[in-house]
């Protein structure tokens, strides 16, 4: 099931490229729709069940693109996945298409935590360090946690850089039983 997801992923990524699409703008697009399916037992019922008509299905999928303002190729992407009976894997696809776009773009999520909220000159210098790490742009989303005591832990990819008081105390201590 992940490959076909992943199928339909690309195929998008695709699509965007090919048609000249704003990708950050399709990208935010899918993700909505796909919490709607997410958050909406209703609506994801009403997209799956085989007694609705297409044409309905497709109606509502319309009021929504247009209370949305989505684009027609990402309304159309939902109206496949509705005629082929695979709406569940919304969610799924967006992420994978988030994956997908970043990498075609040269982009680095990064989930970086930090004991106390860091100012825009650090964070800054932050996203500059790891762009020269990564070779990539990096795209930062910030979370504050207190048992990181300072310093930061920093999530690229599954690569972790531990630079918090919590991991050199952790360190030193594994130093100090081994040694």
């Amino acid at each position: 099931m992940a490959a076909v997801n992943s199928r339909y992923a690309r195929a998008f990524v695709d699509v965007v490229f090919d048609t000249k699409l704003d990708p950050i703008r399709t990208e935010d697009e899918l993700r909505s729709i796909a919490r709607m399916v997410s958050d909406t037992p209703a609506l994801r019922t009403v997209w799956e069940s085989p007694s609705v008509p297409a044409e309905q299905k497709r109606a509502v999928l319309d009021r929504i693109v247009q209370a949305t303002g989505a684009s027609k190729m990402t309304r159309n992407l939902v109206a496949v996945l509705i005629d082929n009976r695979r709406i569940a894997a919304l969610p799924e696809i967006a992420r994978q298409f988030q994956e997908e776009l970043n990498v075609r773009m040269g982009i680095a999520d990064a989930e970086v935590t930090t004991a106390r909220e860091l100012s825009p000159e650090e964070k800054q210098r932050l996203e500059q360090q790891l762009a020269t790490i990564t070779g990539k742009k990096v795209r930062a989303h910030y979370t504050r946690d207190a048992k990181v005591l300072g310093g930061a832990v920093v999530k690229v990819g599954s690569t972790i850089y531990d630079g918090s008081v919590k991991g050199q105390l952790q360190r030193l201590k594994e130093q100090l039983s081994s040694g």
